[in-house]
């Protein structure tokens, strides 16, 4: 089992309280409260404060891909029936009572409380003396870079948010008041500029925040503020209509300072591409491989962890049981063609089938994967499955490990790579005009898939590439919202899917349309045509409900269901 690096110690929270919920969305009981001293007596208290912040992130590894995966075109949620938290996400009818922003956006705000209470009491230790300067320095640093990791993600999420600075007792109006789209942009820019002045250059445990991980979220916020994200009056203007806003007209001042941030990642010499695509996943790579430069650190369910990484368990839930739904996966079989079969991530992202080493046929060479049974996840019984994060045998690239070691939930959430660093970069330097520099970064990506290489780059090639190095990073509907292209992509691709089509409308008519299948050998295949039936409705139903109102999500209620008193955003 793995180790955290520092006890974590949950702290009191603002107004929110804690429940659990069940499935993929399972919390264990919450932490227990403890009471924050005004200032640190030992360097170890000092350390676990901070650290204190952390295991909230936990239980929304998999909670952002539930909600920022499946609000795009490309995933679907089957967790459970469909008017269940994760599938009502991916109909596109997410309201003020769904789960998933419940929970993201309230843990978010219980990880800005512990971050709070944790930099107050840094301010108190530095005048008494008690502590030496540098313990101070680091615990204040990774609770700023935490406070402004989380406002990072509720302003794209949400827009205009509350800024909680206060460790104790904020007022009902700090906590309720929406500040302005700058304002919390602002906020995020000093917490992490001062985070990065007082964190180490470099942490081997890439858990802990560094200099590099401070840096590389900036450059991420600086270029999400260079879009000018939507006002609230502009999202209301739009909420009701199935078109988009109109394109971004960017801040080259904020572009220029994503690229200067990029760049500190990039020059530091710290972190680089991994050579083998393959080499990013799994346990094997944590805390081993360049190119991550921070992560969410997991044990697992009922292993100390607040919440297992349920991203790298749901999109492979039954594993070889093709006759039971994933909880989340790619909405069409089409999607495999994103990929030219020479791309070496193509594997590594979306599969068609795989090999189960649990069942050898024969007595044949073990060493052979043919002699293996192999998995077709095609219709007519099941569709492709993301596979960046299944547990793959240490034998064979192409086979699932046994089932012994199962779809595990410990492996560690990757928030952010050095290559979605060179992809900041490339976007920047593109909407500064500067095109002819932007190549140098995106090729690198390319060239360590196996392509060749852009001799131009365009808006278009650009985004392509985004999604084919971050296919299922909890990217798609940042990205789509960005660029001013969420509704239209959902009306433009999802109608091109193959599943999408009158024929898998229903039993019948799949039945109808595609007749009997045979595998050549056994007779009639074994079907699951309800499956694809249920396809064909989130397919349909994401085209018939999005709309405007989605390029934000609701201000939920609290964890216990009550009001927070903050105004809903449009359309809700």
């Amino acid at each position: 089992m793995k180790k955290f690096r520092f006890q974590f110690v949950a702290l009191a929270a603002i107004v929110l309280s804690v429940v659990s919920f069940g499935s993929c969305s399972d919390d264990n009981d919450p932490a227990p409260v403890v009471t924050g001293k005004s200032s640190w007596n030992k360097d170890q208290e000092a350390l676990a404060s901070a650290a204190a912040s952390y295991p909230h992130w936990q239980r929304l590894s998999s909670s952002f891909s539930f909600l920022v995966e499946s609000a795009t075109a490309s995933t679907i949620s089957f967790e459970g029936a469909d008017d269940a938290d994760g599938p009502l996400v991916s109909l596109f009818q997410t309201d003020v009572n769904n789960w998933y922003p419940t929970k993201i956006f309230n843990y978010l705000y219980v990880s800005i409380s512990d971050a709070n209470r944790t930099i107050a009491q840094a301010d108190s230790s530095y005048a008494s003396g008690s502590l030496s300067q540098n313990t101070i320095d680091v615990s204040r640093g990774r609770a700023l870079f935490i406070r402004g990791l989380a406002y990072l993600y509720l302003v794209e999420l949400w827009g205009e948010v509350p800024l909680i600075l206060t460790a104790n007792n904020p007022s009902a109006q700090e906590q309720t008041a929406r500040k302005s789209i700058d304002e919390v942009y602002t906020q995020i820019a000093k917490d992490l500029t001062e985070a990065e002045a007082l964190l180490p250059a470099y942490e081997q445990i890439r858990s802990n925040p560094s200099k590099g991980a401070a840096n590389a979220i900036l450059a991420r916020a600086y270029l999400q503020w260079a879009g000018k994200p939507l006002s609230q009056s502009e999202v209301a203007a739009i909420a009701t209509n199935k078109t988009d806003p109109a394109a971004p007209s960017w801040d080259s001042e904020k572009l220029q300072k994503a690229v200067e941030y990029a760049d500190k990642v990039i020059s530091s010499g710290d972190y680089s591409l991994e050579p083998n695509f393959a080499d990013l996943w799994g346990v094997k790579a944590e805390n081993r491989s360049a190119e991550h430069i921070f992560t969410i650190h997991h044990d697992g369910d009922d292993r100390g962890d607040a919440q297992g990484n349920h991203q790298t368990h749901c999109p492979f839930t039954f594993r070889f049981d093709l006759y039971e739904d994933n909880h989340i996966g790619p909405s069409d079989i089409t999607l495999l063609d994103r990929f030219a079969d020479n791309d070496t991530r193509k594997k590594w992202s979306i599969i068609s089938s795989l090999y189960n080493i649990d069942e050898k046929i024969g007595k044949a060479d073990p060493n052979v994967i043919e002699n293996y049974r192999k998995y077709d996840y095609v219709f007519p019984v099941t569709s492709p499955r993301i596979s960046k994060y299944i547990h793959r045998s240490p034998s064979f690239a192409e086979a699932a490990y046994s089932k012994e070691e199962g779809q595990p939930n410990n492996i560690n959430r990757i928030e952010i790579r050095y290559a979605e660093v060179l992809l900041i970069k490339a976007e920047a330097l593109l909407n500064l005009s500067r095109a002819s520099e932007a190549l140098a970064p995106v090729n690198q990506l390319r060239q360590r898939a196996g392509l060749s290489n852009l001799s131009a780059l365009t808006q278009a090639a650009l985004e392509n590439e985004w999604y084919l190095e971050l296919f299922f990073e909890q990217k798609e509907w940042l990205n789509l919202v960005r660029w001013r292209k969420l509704v239209s992509n959902v009306l433009t691709e999802t109608p091109k899917y193959e599943y999408y089509r009158s024929d898998y409308a229903n039993v019948a008519s799949i039945v109808a349309s595609k007749g009997a299948e045979s595998d050549g050998t056994n007779g009639t295949v074994k079907t699951n045509y309800p499956f694809f039936a249920k396809i064909y409705k989130h397919l349909h139903s994401k085209t018939e409900n999005v709309s405007g109102k989605f390029y934000r999500f609701p201000i939920p209620k609290g964890l216990s269901g009550n009001d927070l008193g903050i105004t809903q955003n449009p359309g809700y």
